[in-house]
C-alpha cells in the first residue's frame, strides 16, 4: 500500500470511529434500534450500488438502441413509449434522435446543437417550422459529417429551433436516404 492509500484508509478509519462513537453515545440504551437502522441504511446502500452496476442492462430495456444486422441493415426496436430512437454520430459526437416521420427535416434540440459546437446566438432564425406545439423559428445549419452505423453522409442540412425542444428529431430528409421497413416492433433501415 502506498502512502496516499494508507492516508485515505486512516482518514476513513477516523471517520468510522467518530461515527461509531456517536452511535454508541446516542443509542446506548437502544442498541437494538441502532442495529436495525444500520441494517436498513446498509441495505439501501447495497441497493444503490446494485442499481448503478446494473444500469447498462436496465438502460437497454428502458431505451433500446439500434443494432447493425448481418446483412448491413440498421434495426431499431420500438421503445416502451411507442417511438423509435436512433443515435447518430455527428462530427464524432453521439446525438440521440427520436424518429419523426411527420417532420420534414433533421431538427437539433438546443443542448444537442451546443454539444456539436453550434452557438445558437450566432444563428439567424429566419425560417419557420410548424410543430405540434405551434410555430417555431428555425435556423439552417450544415453538418459536415453524419454517420449511422456504416452509412456516412457529408454536408447534411439540418435545423436548430429557437424554441424549447427536449429531443432532437430525425425527419424525412434523413430517413428518405434509406429504405424503411416496419416489421413487428422494429424499424429497419437499409441503403
Amino acid at each position: 500500500m502506498d502512502s496516499e492509500t494508507l492516508a485515505r484508509v486512516g482518514y476513513l478509519a477516523i471517520i468510522l470511529v467518530a461515527l461509531g462513537g456517536w452511535v454508541m453515545v446516542e443509542f446506548r440504551q437502544r442498541m437494538g434500534q441502532a442495529l436495525r437502522m444500520a441494517m436498513a441504511w446498509g441495505l439501501i446502500f447495497v441497493g444503490v450500488v446494485a442499481g448503478y452496476g446494473l444500469w447498462s442492462d436496465i438502460r437497454q430495456d428502458i431505451l433500446p438502441m439500434q443494432t447493425l444486422s448481418q446483412d448491413g441493415a440498421i434495426e431499431v426496436p420500438r421503445s416502451q413509449d411507442g417511438h423509435y430512437y436512433l443515435t447518430l454520430t455527428i462530427n464524432g459526437t453521439a446525438v440521440p434522435f427520436m424518429v419523426d416521420t411527420g417532420a420534414s427535416g433533421m431538427v437539433l434540440a438546443g443542448p444537442d446543437a451546443a454539444r456539436l459546437g453550434i452557438d445558437p446566438a450566432s444563428l439567424s432564425f429566419l425560417g419557420e417550422a410548424s410543430t405540434a406545439n405551434g410555430i417555431v423559428r428555425s435556423a439552417r445549419v450544415t453538418l459536415p459529417l453524419v454517420e449511422l452505423g456504416p452509412f456516412r453522409h457529408q454536408d447534411f442540412r439540418a435545423y436548430v429551433t429557437e424554441g424549447a425542444l427536449e429531443q432532437s428529431l430525425l425527419g424525412m430528409d434523413y430517413l428518405g436516404l434509406f429504405r424503411m421497413e416496419f416489421s413487428g416492433n422494429q424499424l429497419i433501415l437499409r441503403q
